[in-house]
């Protein structure tokens, strides 16, 4: 079956959308819990570092964690801190008030407690060493986040998609820390992720039933040219595989425990009130996702060849 269904400008997708929001919005606000980042802390670790307070200087034998878990904190940490960059890309295709506002509002304080929380735990344990982790976010905000595919939908569509990659992210990288309070407290942050999540990918369901072709292109295009936010990170991508190949974030989790889930609740494959443009945008999905499988697949061969070769040289 085949749709005639009209093609909105997103302005017109806002306005249609907007009780979809705002029903959204009450639903995340009667879930979400309250929770403290100081809570989370062991403030009693702490010590004065050199400088002003003329403290004790860091050295690296107090780095703590594997190289890919303190790699993988790191990485989450900038990319947390990129807040007001998202904050901007997304407030530019939404609306300045109503429910489009009172949600960006409130996600961008949840957002906001991530950073500092991440920020104090490395800090106060001394995991990390704070100049190098200074520049390093002076170096990422100045650079900002662009959307790679603008507009509403692709917007939406994306973040439906990367809260929930965040999300895996996050627990992952705590669970390999094998430290008990990190563990802890990166899956207190990936539950807020995870609401986060369900908000864009609720508001996308709407979309498909309004507009089903647009919004399956833009699906497909999210998926296509997905990366993390914080790819703009200098050294990125050899940081990615590192972690990849540690099984803190790979390709089979991306596709399996994030892109499919979502797909699965969009019923992108069932849907039969697809036209023209949104059947070929669906078969350039199938085609992907095949890909994608199959990358998956080699990787995962060469990186149990890698750990077998060095379980040989003992």
């Amino acid at each position: 079956m085949t749709s005639s269904a009209p093609t909105f400008t997103d302005d017109q997708l806002l306005v249609e959308l907007e009780p979809v929001v705002a029903r959204e919005l009450d639903r995340h606000l009667s879930m979400a819990k309250v929770w403290y980042p100081h809570e989370y802390v062991p403030w009693s670790q702490g010590e004065d570092f050199d400088g002003p307070l003329d403290g004790r200087a860091w050295t690296p034998d107090e780095q703590r964690f594997g190289e890919a878990a303190r790699t993988s904190l790191i990485i989450n940490l900038l990319t947390e801190d990129n807040l007001p960059s998202y904050h901007t890309e997304i407030a530019t295709n939404v609306s300045q008030e109503g429910a489009y506002a009172t949600w960006l509002g409130r996600w961008t304080a949840e957002e906001g407690r991530h950073a500092t929380a991440i920020r104090d735990y490395l800090l106060v344990t001394r995991s990390v060493d704070p100049k190098a982790l200074e520049d390093a976010r002076m170096t990422h905000m100045q650079e900002g986040f662009r959307a790679i595919n603008p507009g509403f939908l692709a917007g939406l569509t994306y973040v439906s998609f990367q809260e929930l990659a965040t999300r895996v992210s996050h627990r992952n990288t705590g669970a390999a820390t094998g430290d008990p309070i990190a563990e802890q407290l990166m899956a207190r942050i990936a539950l807020d992720e995870n609401l986060h999540m369900l908000f864009y990918r609720n508001v996308i369901e709407a979309a498909f039933d309004l507009a089903p072709d647009q919004t399956m292109v833009a699906v497909t295009a999210s998926v296509r040219d997905f990366a993390m936010p914080g790819h703009g990170i200098e050294g990125f991508g050899r940081k990615a595989v590192e972690i990849a190949v540690a099984g803190i974030y790979d390709l089979r989790q991306h596709r399996d425990e994030v892109v499919m889930p979502v797909l699965r609740k969009w019923q992108v494959f069932e849907r039969e009130d697809l036209g023209a443009m949104g059947n070929a945008a669906r078969d350039e999905l199938a085609a992907l996702l095949e890909s994608m499988d199959t990358q998956a697949s080699r990787f995962e061969e060469k990186r149990d060849a890698l750990k077998a070769r060095l379980a040989a040289r003992g």
